[in-house]
């Protein structure tokens, strides 16, 4: 899972996970204050269910003083669904008036590969936080039987930040995102993935958040980690949204001459503080004219992580997540 970590903060709070309690356990004095960190919550506990870490939360912490929590591996054993933790969370929502930001499923590949986690309709999570400014649910569709990520259009007054961070996101999870009323959403992040997991995701589905009508305070868009990253450029390089931006991510996926000539050849992108095209598969040409857009406007682009490939062979080019 390569490009994946824990994060040390969220939400702009240092990340601090729950101990394990014991004897030796530091009860309850060195607890930090609720609402200066961001709770991380995990069935590290050997035999732990997550229900078990959910109520000792509860018991150790007060609950109206917290503003992020961090949800991290769920299980005991095998893999299972994240159905049920999210009806623990939202069943106990009142509890939480202060809860700004929610990062669901902060799991690495040392705990379960991005595309194995048996993610489910995260809908109730927005429906039961109408204050929650900032989501991130990594984790998208697996290509198997198991479970996958699902959302239903909902109107949410108060989100600015949305991530979805997946090897595999369903194209029925974007146009769900395309369809929701999001008036306060500044940014907007979508690692779209590969075919093989469920990835299948296509410029059509994302012409609502192209169009640049249905997120009127969006200042930052990310489509990124894609198979069709061409596909998408091109249609960036014409879409209206683009005016209203300060930054733009097309990294992560398999950008070409192709996608990157539309970009510098289409509508002007000199209005952008940045734009990110890290881990692509760009031409040395390309690469100086992105470079001279750089030094000439001022925009910072960023060029890292590029990868070899000859449009001669019939090599295939990756995303940076997949599996």
């Amino acid at each position: 899972m390569t490009g994946i970590d824990h994060p040390c903060s969220f939400h702009h709070l240092p990340v601090f996970t729950l101990p394990e309690p014991g004897d030796d356990s530091p009860w309850p004095a060195t607890l930090p204050t609720p609402d200066a960190i961001a709770w991380r919550l995990d069935c590290g506990w050997e035999g732990q269910e997550f229900a078990v870490v959910w109520q000792h939360f509860l018991e150790k912490v007060d609950p109206a003083q917290v503003r992020a929590l961090v949800i991290g591996h769920w299980w005991d054993g095998d893999y299972t669904s994240l159905a049920p933790v999210v009806e623990l969370i939202t069943s106990d929502a009142a509890r939480f008036p202060a809860l700004r930001a929610l990062f669901l499923a902060d799991v690495v590949g040392e705990e379960c590969e991005v595309s194995w986690l048996q993610m489910c309709d995260i809908t109730p999570v927005l429906r039961a936080f109408p204050r929650l400014e900032e989501l991130v649910v990594r984790g998208g569709g697996s290509g198997l039987d198991e479970e996958t990520l699902e959302l239903r259009p909902v109107r949410h007054e108060a989100l600015k930040a949305l991530r979805f961070e997946s090897g595999g996101l369903p194209g029925h999870v974007v146009r769900a995102v395309g369809a929701c009323e999001l008036p306060a959403l500044e940014r907007l992040e979508l690692w779209l993935g590969s075919q093989w997991y469920a990835g299948d995701a296509t410029v059509a589905d994302m012409a609502p958040l192209l169009s640049g009508g249905t997120l009127p305070r969006l200042r930052h868009l990310g489509l990124q980690n894609s198979e069709i990253q061409d596909e998408i450029a091109v249609a960036v390089a014409s879409a209206p949204v683009v005016a209203q931006l300060e930054s733009l991510a097309l990294s992560m996926g398999t950008l070409s001459d192709a996608g990157g000539l539309a970009l510098l050849e289409g509508q002007p992108l000199t209005h952008l503080d940045s734009l990110d095209l890290h881990h692509h598969y760009l031409s040395d040409e390309v690469r100086e004219r992105f470079k001279e857009l750089s030094a000439r406007d001022g925009v910072h682009v960023d060029l890292s992580e590029a990868d070899y490939w000859d449009p001669r062979d019939d090599e295939p080019r990756y995303v940076a997540v997949s599996e």
